[in-house]
């Protein structure tokens, strides 16, 4: 037991105890998420994603995305993730549909059995390994180990990966992550040297279990190492390096690599490590992602200095967030950290600053003669950076800024600092303090999975930290638009667009709206705007179509259809547009033939369908109009508009009983339909059931009591009942 642990301000419970009290910690902060939304990423991680669905073949999971696009798509992020998606399949199974409780219930129970384990863990590496005869056994530290994991359980960064359900590829990659690392130290049970290939072999696998959660698993590999090297074969690297430079004992240096099997050791975790890495270049197929300027903007700098002191500044943030995780957002793009363009920007300071504490926090590691400070110091360190590389834009341009997704397992690193600052400090109002920070921990990280519980509360947040940031004012009006309130969500599109004059998508839904207000002329000029930054933005070019149809330019619309038909081949809504301009331009083939499209791309569109009745219905093709009719009833058969359509052409075609039929199941369907009561009238009133069409023309009244045509048809019909009474 490590001298300082005495001194940590916890009572010393026994190991079942301080895993309950662990747990509970971790379940308090994180409880009242469980009954929230899908919101953010979860649409397109979940909701959007067919490989979910239980219909869709098994072997999807191996060949699509994080988001259920093919993984040789040009368009795919390359976030391979099978297992996390086989977990969301099973939520999926189980609760018979996407129903998010038991998506929510699954992650907090994950972050407690995390919280839990983070406890041995930390017990590996602050107290160290003892040996004896029967092997290696732990040096216990239950209070500082404790301590350390109740700071892991309570700090509020993790809420993004707890409360939203994406997060759970964090979650499982930190708990294959931990238990990679916990079989590599059951492979010296018969000391440093005689240890166990198969547990070796044992722990790998484990890490490309967690790879297969998220790719920041294989990072393990490198925890592995450094415990191998720092504790198992206890080398100092100060003095190590000091040996080594003055050419002194360099033959104790050799011995000490060769005869504790350490090189074997480091030779199999490198081979396990590259040949992981080649299967994961392998699956991603066509290349790395793509990313753009709004997603990482310091990685498009010109500049190579002034790249890497934006990337510094992104890494000070990210320690400013373990350090007092107040200010969280869910998402740090789009100008919610503007760029470092000069030596006199006052911001420069953070990173001299991180990097000034960091010196100071290796020097202290490498150079104390206290070897439990140097072990605890060394591995808090370990575990803060090397899980966050795949993150720092080292190796490869990553799709944001700043994630707090990222820090879940780096931030054990950082309390275990915290624990071994606690207990080193000896003072009177540690123990105050202590319980201060734990409080303050739970309560923000309450307060933090209360706003992840919906999208508005999530969006609203962010305003407050990001309002720079055009994508939240962006989501803040697309959450408004789908609420319904749109003269709110307008402003916020506004804002979104001046915030960032390039964002097509604000530029498209700002588009739409004012359409649906009939505020046509700013509509096309925004649709045009977005167009001509992003050319291939099928939806704008639709939307522009339908817009420049309302305007009468109905050529420019014709090309505006056919422009998003060419960037998006399959695109079905586009289709049924294109034929509704078809439509207004008299030109029934064209329509018929547009709409028939939409419906073999998409063969539930109702609309497109019963668009082809309605036409053909009116251009006096009958037969034909019953077939199409009854062809999209196959597929739709509760579809009442189709049903009523169908009717109509029926009636007409003096096919009474039939025509009664269709009338009555889509008024079994939807009974409110004033024109549907009115036709079934009209239809009772040619085939002489003349009490029925009264009674129907009523209810047709009641509904809608000026219903074209309905009151004089109504006055006919008294007019011919009177005349049958009166003979």
């Amino acid at each position: 037991m490590p001298y300082w642990d005495h001194h940590i301000p916890l009572p010393k419970l026994g190991p079942l105890h301080s895993r309950l009290v662990t747990a509970f910690v971790a379940l308090i902060c994180f409880i009242n998420s469980y009954d929230g939304d899908f919101v953010f990423d979860d649409s397109e991680a979940i909701i959007n994603n067919k490989d979910l669905n239980p219909d869709t073949p098994l072997s999807n999971i191996w060949k699509n995305d994080f988001w259920g696009s093919n993984l040789n798509s040009n368009s795919s992020y390359k976030s391979y993730r099978p297992l996390t998606v086989l977990t969301f399949r099973i939520n999926y199974l189980l609760a018979g549909g996407l129903h998010p409780i038991g998506f929510h219930v699954l992650n907090i129970a994950l972050h407690c059995v995390i919280s839990v384990l983070m406890i041995d863990v930390f017990a590996i590496l602050i107290g160290g390994l003892v040996h004896d005869g029967r092997g290696v056994k732990l040096n216990l530290s239950p209070k500082a180990s404790f301590l350390a994991a109740l700071f892991f359980a309570a700090h509020p960064v993790h809420t993004e990966s707890v409360a939203g359900i994406v997060g759970r590829a964090d979650l499982l990659c930190a708990l294959f992550f931990q238990l990679s690392f916990m079989v590599y130290c059951k492979a010296f049970q018969g000391g440093d040297k005689k240890f166990s290939v198969l547990w070796i072999f044992s722990s790998i696998l484990l890490c490309a279990v967690a790879m297969l959660c998220k790719e920041q698993g294989i990072t393990v590999l490198g925890v592995n190492a450094a415990f191998d090297i720092l504790m198992v074969c206890n080398l100092n690297i100060y003095e190590l390096a000091h040996r080594l430079l003055s050419r002194r004992k360099s033959a104790d240096v050799s011995d000490l690599f060769t005869g504790s099997g350490l090189l074997m050791r480091l030779a199999l975790l490198f081979l396990g490590g590259s040949f992981l890495l080649y299967a994961r270049w392998r699956i991603m197929g066509t290349g790395p992602p793509s990313f753009t300027e709004v997603d990482n903007p310091a990685s498009f700098a010109e500049n190579v200095i002034l790249r890497i002191v934006n990337y510094n500044y992104y890494y000070s943030l990210n320690a400013w967030l373990l350090l007092c995780p107040w200010w969280l957002c869910f998402d740090w793009s789009m100008g919610c950290v503007p760029l470092i363009k000069s030596a006199t920007d006052w911001r420069i300071v953070w990173p001299l600053l991180l990097w000034c504490c960091l010196m100071g926090l290796v020097y202290q590691a490498l150079c104390s003669q206290d070897s439990n400070k140097r072990r605890t110091l060394t591995f808090g360190l370990v575990l803060l950076v090397i899980p966050f590389l795949p993150a720092s834009n080292l190796f490869f341009r990553v799709g944001f800024v700043i994630a707090e997704r990222v820090l879940y397992i780096s931030s054990a690193g950082y309390c275990l600092i915290l624990a071994y600052t606690v207990g080193y400090c000896i003072c009177s109002r540690l123990v105050a303090a202590t319980l201060t920070l734990l409080c303050v921990n739970v309560a923000r990280s309450a307060q933090r999975s209360q706003h992840w519980r919906s999208e508005q509360s999530l969006f609203t947040s962010a305003l407050s930290v990001c309002p720079l940031n055009a994508k939240v004012h962006y989501n803040v009006g697309k959450n408004l638009a789908d609420r319904g309130n749109q003269s709110a969500a307008i402003k916020y599109y506004r804002e979104a667009v001046r915030l960032h004059p390039k964002y097509v998508h604000a530029m498209n839904n700002l588009g739409n709206i004012l359409k649906e207000r009939n505020e046509l002329k700013e509509a096309e000029e925004l649709l045009s705007s977005a167009v001509h930054i992003q050319p291939d933005f099928a939806a704008a070019w639709m939307n522009l179509g339908i817009v420049q149809n309302s305007l009468k330019k109905f050529d420019e619309a014709e090309q505006s259809y056919w422009n998003a038909i060419r960037f998006r081949k399959k695109y079905p809504d586009c289709y049924y547009n294109l034929g509704r301009l078809y439509a207004d331009l008299n030109r029934s083939i064209d329509a018929l033939n547009t709409w028939r499209n939409a419906t073999m791309l998409k063969p539930d569109h109702s609309l497109a369908w019963n668009n082809m009745v309605i036409l053909l219905d009116n251009t006096g093709n009958l037969a034909q109009a019953e077939l199409i009719g009854k062809e999209a009833l196959k597929i739709l058969p509760k579809d009442h508009t189709i049903m009523f359509s169908l009717a109509n052409v029926l009636g007409k075609q003096e096919k009474y009983k039939e025509s009664e039929g269709f009338f009555l199941n889509a008024l079994k369907i939807n009974p409110n339909v004033a024109s549907c009561h009115g036709n079934l009238a009209v239809l009772y009133h040619r085939w002489g059931k003349l009490d029925l069409a009264k009674r129907h023309y009523e209810l047709s009244l009641r509904l809608d009591p000026s219903a074209p045509g309905t009151k004089e048809n109504y006055n006919m019909l008294k007019r011919k009942l009177k005349q049958c009474r009166g003979v």
